[in-house]
């Protein structure tokens, strides 16, 4: 029997690198967040979520939409807030713990002030909220307990199939819906678990000349 393909009707949001980042209720509230810009309350809006979450992406879709500069926690540390400020329409800091783990919190602080009085709106990523960083920085807890905080949740059934068929697409294979079904109930159920997982299926139909069934997946699943 041919193998036909599972249709979708997804909302999709355009992101940098040629990508959608389709939109599902584990992810709406986030994404509604970021299409207020920059109509929101203060300067910074938190995106949280654990890895795999989509949160870099959903940082892609914001960069897209607002030309923000991502700044980088090497980026802070030489051009202090005031450099990395110049001439930005927004900005992006990801993995804030990062900026956090490099004793950065009076250079945010800094940034935070900077940003509020010029008007310029902060994206921040993390995998937990601002409540729970242990900030030793009074002033930059009480900002940054504030801010509005969209939490990503892991990908539902709706998302990860959509996902599923869509990079399969990308690279110009179908799957049949047993398959699909299969792969559902045993993978990492993350973004990046996706991107794994695919791409190991494709390498290894490829290597063995073999289609897309479920004892291969089980194989490649297995491998990983």
């Amino acid at each position: 029997m041919p193998s036909q393909q599972i249709p979708f009707d997804f909302d999709h949001r355009p992101a940098l690198g040629g990508e959608d980042f389709l939109v599902s209720p584990s992810n709406a509230g986030a994404i509604g967040w970021v299409e207020r810009w920059p109509d929101w309350p203060g300067p910074v809006l938190v995106i949280v979520g654990p890895s795999g979450a989509g949160k870099t992406h959903l940082a892609h879709v914001f960069e897209t939409q607002s030309g923000a500069c991502l700044v980088s926690v090497q980026d802070l540390i030489d051009q202090r807030a005031d450099g990395v400020l110049a001439g930005a329409k927004a900005l992006i800091l990801e993995d804030l713990e990062t900026f956090l783990a490099q004793d950065l919190a009076e250079e945010l602080l800094h940034l935070y002030n900077l940003s509020r009085e010029e008007g310029i709106k902060i994206l921040m990523t993390a995998k937990t909220p601002p409540a729970r960083w242990n900030l030793t920085l009074k002033d930059l807890s009480s900002r940054l307990n504030t801010a509005p905080v969209a939490e990503i949740s892991p990908p539902d059934d709706i998302l990860l199939t959509a996902l599923i068929v869509k990079q399969f697409a990308d690279r110009q294979l179908v799957i049949d819906q047993d398959v699909l079904t299969y792969m559902l109930t045993r993978m990492d159920r993350s973004f990046s678990g996706v991107q794994s997982l695919i791409r190991a299926v494709d390498e290894r139909a490829l290597s063995q000349k073999r289609a897309i069934t479920i004892p291969l997946v089980r194989q490649v699943i297995e491998d990983l």
